[in-house]
C-alpha cells in the first residue's frame, strides 16, 4: 500500500471496483430533500422562485490539502464548507451539492467513507437540510474532489460584488487569520527534518490539538447570515476564500470603489485565506444581521482599492499558482 495512506486499513477502490464503493459511499451522505436524489442520470432540485445559484470548487491533493495533516473527515468537510459558503456569499441558502471523486487505485475505500462522513458532518452543522444529490467516482494519480453546489435565493435578488456605494459600510461574518495562523503552525511543527508534512510531527508537537489547526482542516463559515445579508439590504458580497485584503479588493473592482478600514488588523487577518467568512457592505442605515460586524466605509473610487489608516493596503493573499511549491505530503 502506498505511504500515503498507511493510516487507513481495508480494501482499496481498485480491489472493491467502482459500484461497491459507491454504495458504501452513498450510504453516508445526507440526502436532504430533492424531487429527485442520486440513481440517475440527473438529479432534481426544486428552485421555488425559479432561479438557482450554481457554484463548483475542486480541492486537490498538494496544493489544497495533505493527507499527512488532515483526515478524510477534514477533507469533507473543508470540500463541503468551500462550496457553501460561496452560496451564502449570494444570499442563497444551499439546496443540494454535486461530489466527484477522482482517486488512486491504491486508496483503502476508509479514505472515500471517510470523506462522506466529513460532508455529512459538514452540511449537518452548517447548512442543515441541503443534501448530497448526485455526483461520480473515477481514478487518478491525484486526489481530487470537485464539488458543485446548488443554492436557493428565497425570491430575493442575488447579492452580487458589484453593487456597493460610495457612504455603505463594509462589514464582515465570520473569523479573520485563524486558519492562516493554523496553517503556519503545520509548516513549523508539522514536518519532518527534511521539512515535509509528517503525521508524528504533528501530534507530537502538539499542532494536532491546536485550535487554529483545526479551523484549517475545518473553517467554519457563517453560512446562514449570507441569506441574512440578503435580507438586510447588502449591497454587495463575497466568501472571503483567499484573504480579506485580496478579496476587498475583487469587491472594490468590481463596484469601482476604494474600501477603507476602520479597524487595527494585524497582517494575518489581512491576508491569511481560507476561513470562508462573508464580506459584505450595507446602507450607512441598515442594521447589521447575524454576526456581521462593521470595519470600515465605501469611498469615492481612488488610486487604491483597499485603504488602512489612509494608506493604500496590498491586495495579496492565496494563489495556488504562485505559492504552491509543488509539494504533496
Amino acid at each position: 500500500m502506498d505511504a500515503t495512506y498507511d493510516a487507513w486499513a481495508g480494501p482499496t477502490v481498485g480491489e472493491l471496483g467502482e459500484l461497491a464503493v459507491l454504495d458504501r459511499i452513498t450510504s453516508r451522505l445526507p440526502t436532504g430533500s430533492p424531487l429527485l436524489g442520486p440513481g440517475d442520470d440527473c438529479a432534481v432540485v426544486a428552485a421555488p422562485d425559479g432561479r438557482f445559484v450554481v457554484t463548483t470548487d475542486m480541492m486537490v491533493h498538494g496544493p489544497d490539502f495533505r493527507w499527512a495533516w488532515s483526515s478524510p473527515e477534514d477533507v469533507g468537510w473543508k470540500a463541503a464548507a468551500t462550496n457553501l459558503s460561496d452560496v451564502a456569499a449570494m444570499g442563497a441558502a444551499p439546496s443540494g451539492l454535486v461530489i466527484a471523486l477522482a482517486a488512486p487505485q491504491e486508496t483503502p475505500v476508509a479514505v472515500l467513507e471517510g470523506i462522506a462522513d466529513g460532508f455529512r458532518l459538514a452540511v449537518d452543522a452548517l447548512a442543515p437540510g441541503c443534501g448530497v444529490v448526485g455526483g461520480d467516482l473515477s481514478t487518478s494519480a491525484t486526489f481530487t474532489v470537485a464539488v458543485t453546489a446548488f443554492g436557493d435565493l428565497g425570491g430575493s435578488a442575488p447579492v452580487l460584488r458589484s453593487g456597493a456605494g460610495v457612504g455603505d459600510v463594509v462589514a464582515v461574518s465570520g473569523e479573520l487569520g485563524r486558519a492562516a495562523r493554523g496553517l503556519a503552525r503545520l509548516f513549523r511543527d508539522g514536518v519532518d527534518h527534511q521539512g515535509e508534512p509528517d503525521r508524528a510531527a504533528t501530534v507530537a508537537s502538539g499542532a494536532d490539538a491546536d485550535p487554529d489547526v483545526d479551523r484549517q482542516r475545518r473553517p467554519v463559515p457563517p453560512i446562514a447570515d449570507g441569506p441574512r445579508a440578503a435580507v438586510a439590504g447588502a449591497t454587495a458580497m463575497l466568501d472571503l476564500s483567499d484573504g480579506l485584503a485580496i478579496d476587498a479588493g475583487r469587491l472594490a473592482r468590481a463596484s469601482r470603489v476604494t474600501l477603507s478600514l476602520e479597524v487595527d488588523l494585524d497582517e494575518v487577518a489581512l491576508h491569511g485565506g481560507e476561513d470562508h467568512g462573508l464580506l459584505a457592505t450595507f446602507p450607512a442605515d441598515a442594521a447589521l444581521p447575524g454576526g456581521f460586524r462593521r470595519i470600515g466605509v465605501v469611498r469615492d473610487r481612488g488610486d487604491a482599492d483597499l485603504l488602512r489608516a489612509g494608506a493604500p493596503v496590498p491586495t495579496t493573499g492565496w494563489d495556488p499558482y504562485a505559492d504552491w511549491d509543488g509539494a504533496a505530503g
